[in-house]
């Protein structure tokens, strides 16, 4: 922001100062608090990993602008009730995540990132098109294997987590190294976002832990495996490494995942799980700001 200093050297000097000075000063200074206004109503941030996770929430912003980032990265700039909001097709993978959400923090600055989509079932006690409010959220692909020669075979379920924040060096130097780390919740935007479960009538909501890993499990036993040791509720690619991104940058954070399937008890996969997800982030986010113009 350009500050503006004016030195009267004394008051024979004064009345040169032309109409057009003082005109440019005055837009000069208009523009100036238009920005500190604006400044109010940074965006809110909707992740998705995939076009069709990403299409119906876009379709209902209003007054859309289309950004691109690279080759894989796309932002849909736009508003809901006034509001700035950003729909962010992330591309999958935790890498892919990782990138579109440190780009978009620095272009945009968003006030808020609320990272959504599809994922698998870990819990059996969840059915295809509930939906998991991510109170926490954890890598279930950082793991350190036990020492096993050559020979020995493979123990994948003695392997441990393997926290990488724990230690700027090895990691065997951090005892913490070996305990998984979980990102919490932004408490406010969970709060808001269990407020509207009632809202949605395909499944329940409830609040849980989300998995994500470049990994695509189908073994029912490793399944199980991740539910018992990690606390998972299901499982995807992205809301770990963003939330990762966003603890670093203190934005809050919040993941929202439907179930599109659960192996763990038959759930077929349903690929109208991804609009109803975005039906249900779209109230999460109106509510949002609404909280956010009354304060």
């Amino acid at each position: 922001m350009k500050k503006i200093k004016i030195t009267i050297i004394n008051s024979v000097l004064a009345p040169i100062i032309s109409i057009a000075s003082l005109v440019a000063l005055a837009e000069e200074i208009s523009a100036d608090e238009f920005e500190k206004k604006d400044e109010m109503k940074h965006p809110i941030l909707v992740q998705a990993p995939m076009p069709i996770e990403a299409k119906e929430f876009a379709g209902r912003l209003e007054n859309v602008k289309v950004e691109k980032s690279g080759s894989t990265f796309i932002f849909y700039i736009g508003t809901v009730d006034d509001y700035p909001v950003i729909v962010s097709k992330t591309g999958k993978g935790m890498e892919n995540t990782a990138a579109a959400t440190a780009v978009a923090i620095n272009k945009y600055k968003p006030s808020a990132i609320i990272n959504q989509g599809t994922s698998g079932g870990h819990d059996p006690a969840l059915n295809v098109f509930d939906i998991v409010l991510g109170e926490r959220t954890v890598n279930i692909g950082s793991m350190k294997t036990g020492d096993r020669a050559e020979g020995e075979g493979i123990e994948a379920k003695n392997w441990k987590p393997m926290d990488i924040m724990a230690s700027e060096g090895s990691a065997g130097e951090d005892p913490n190294a070996e305990k998984a780390r979980y990102y919490e919740a932004d408490p406010e935007l969970l709060a808001i976002a269990n407020q509207e479960k009632n809202n949605h009538k395909k499944g329940k909501v409830v609040k849980g832990t989300i998995g994500s890993a470049d990994l695509w499990n189908n073994e029912i036993d490793r399944i199980n495996w991740l539910h018992e040791n990690y606390g998972t509720s299901v499982e995807e690619m992205e809301s770990a490494s963003a939330a990762m991104i966003a603890k670093a940058y203190e934005v809050p954070f919040l993941a929202i995942r439907i179930l599109s399937n659960n192996k763990t008890n038959q759930g077929a996969y349903n690929a109208d799980t991804a609009i109803a997800n975005q039906k249900y982030v779209y109230k999460v986010v109106r509510e949002y700001i609404s909280t956010l113009n009354n304060k």
